[in-house]
């Protein structure tokens, strides 16, 4: 038997590496976003209103519905918190 492994959860459930690559960085914003909610100790209602939406969204996130959320918008809700979302590119390993 063989053993194949990934470099994470995403390149194991996902064919495209950019849909795998989509994940990952989506998975790490909202990381960030919920670590900073839960820093600041906020309700989902006062973390909706700081970031501009409504609390059955913060409640999306926290579930980790990530397939409701653009990268865009995981963006848009770190930077409503006062978080700053940088990008590192790395080149990948050969097969």
């Amino acid at each position: 038997m063989t053993t194949v492994r990934f470099g994470s959860v995403w390149d194991a459930i996902e064919d495209s590496a950019a849909v795998a690559a989509s994940f990952k960085l989506r998975a790490q914003l909202a990381s960030a976003i919920l670590d900073e909610v839960a820093r600041r100790k906020l309700t989902q209602q006062r973390a909706a209103v700081l970031m501009g939406v409504t609390q059955p969204r913060v409640s999306d996130l926290v579930r980790g519905r990530l397939d409701l959320f653009s990268l865009d918008t995981l963006v848009d809700l770190a930077a409503r918190l006062g978080l700053e979302a940088r990008v590192a590119l790395t080149r990948r390993r050969a097969a």
